[in-house]
């Protein structure tokens, strides 16, 4: 199963949603905010895609932290402030056949479920 990741209200995730739609792909949708997170499950996450690029460093929510909360950033305390701010996952995360791919991009989307 294709699952989508994200937060219902981005821009991205919207244009990601469209894609998969108008090509009858189907799909579960996991909003972060509705559903939550799991600890464990943003561990393997970033065990596959190095958590310096899940983690997004260029949006409000990460600007906004206390700079004692972004000093001396790794792995560990990276994941648990996006558990507890879910809007720092760079978006959209989509898991399909086993692996994850971030962001949206027409082109490898396509490539991905062969759609054009």
């Amino acid at each position: 199963m294709t699952t989508l990741y994200g937060i219902k209200n981005c821009d991205t995730i919207k244009k990601a949603r469209h894609w998969l739609e108008t090509r009858q792909i189907p799909y579960e949708f996991h909003d972060y905010r509705q559903q939550g997170l799991d600890k464990r499950w943003l561990q393997e996450v970033a065990q596959r895609i190095d958590w310096q690029l899940l983690l997004n460093t260029r949006g409000t929510t990460f600007r906004q932290l206390a700079d004692e909360q972004k000093a001396a950033l790794d792995q560990d305390k990276a994941i648990l402030l996006m558990c507890q701010y879910p809007a720092m996952i760079k978006r959209p995360l989509l898991e399909h056949q086993g692996q994850y791919h971030l962001g949206f991009k027409a082109d490898h989307y396509e490539s991905l479920f062969d759609a054009k």
